[in-house]
C-alpha cells in the first residue's frame, strides 16, 4: 500500500521542506520513503533522518509543491526536528531506522516514534481525488507519453467539474498551468 501525504524534512541548518510523496507501507508502524536522486528530500534525510507525514485534506499543498508553491506554513513537531504542517489534521513523527542504498532511488525505512491528531476528517470528494492524480501526472511529465496524460486530464476534469470547491480549483489550475507549461517548452 501506498499512502499520499505531504513530507516535511529538514536541512542540517533547519530549513524545512514541504513536498508530496508516497509513503509505502512496510510493517506495523513503519513506512519507507523513496525519494529520487537529486532531491532535497534526500539530502535533508542524510543529514537529519527524520520526517514529518503530514495527513491533510488541503490539496493545495498537493499541487502547490509541484508547481513552485511550496512555502507552506510549519510548526514544531512534538519529537522530532523538521516540522509539521499547521494544517494538517494529523501527523506522524518519524525516525530512520534503516536505508538501502540505491543508485536512483535509495530506500529509508522509518519507524513512526509519535502521533497526533489536530482536527477531524470532514471527509473526501472526487474534485481532492482528482488534484492527488493531477498532482502525480505532473511529477512524470517528463516520463509519460502526451497522449496519456491528456486522456487522463480529460478524465479527472469530471471530477472536478463536478465536485471542486474553490481551493481545488485553484490547485487544480496550478497544475493545468504547468502541463500547459511543459509541452510549450517552458
Amino acid at each position: 500500500m501506498i499512502r499520499e501525504v505531504i513530507v516535511t524534512t529538514v536541512s542540517d541548518d533547519g530549513t524545512p521542506h514541504v513536498a508530496p510523496f508516497g509513503l509505502i507501507a512496510a510493517a506495523p508502524d513503519e513506512w519507507v520513503i523513496a525519494p529520487f536522486h537529486p532531491s532535497t528530500t534526500l539530502d535533508n534525510l542524510r543529514v537529519v533522518p527524520f520526517l514529518v507525514a503530514n495527513y491533510t485534506d488541503d490539496v493545495r499543498i498537493f499541487a502547490g509543491c509541484l508547481t513552485g508553491r511550496r512555502d507552506w506554513p510549519c510548526v514544531p513537531s512534538t519529537v522530532v526536528p523538521p516540522p509539521r504542517l499547521a494544517v494538517a489534521l494529523a501527523h506522524a513523527e518519524m525516525a530512520v531506522v534503516s536505508v538501502q542504498e540505491d543508485a536512483q532511488r535509495p530506500r529509508f525505512r522509518c519507524r513512526i516514534v509519535h502521533r497526533e491528531t489536530h482536527r477531524g476528517f470532514e471527509g473526501m470528494n472526487r474534485a481532492k481525488a482528482a488534484v492527488v492524480e493531477g498532482a502525480i501526472l505532473v511529477s512524470r511529465l517528463g516520463m509519460l507519453p502526451r497522449e496519456k496524460v491528456e486522456n487522463e486530464i480529460a478524465y479527472l476534469e469530471i471530477a472536478i467539474g463536478k465536485t471542486a470547491d474553490e481551493a481545488e480549483r485553484e490547485a487544480w489550475s496550478w497544475l493545468m498551468d504547468a502541463v500547459r507549461a511543459h509541452y510549450a517548452g517552458g
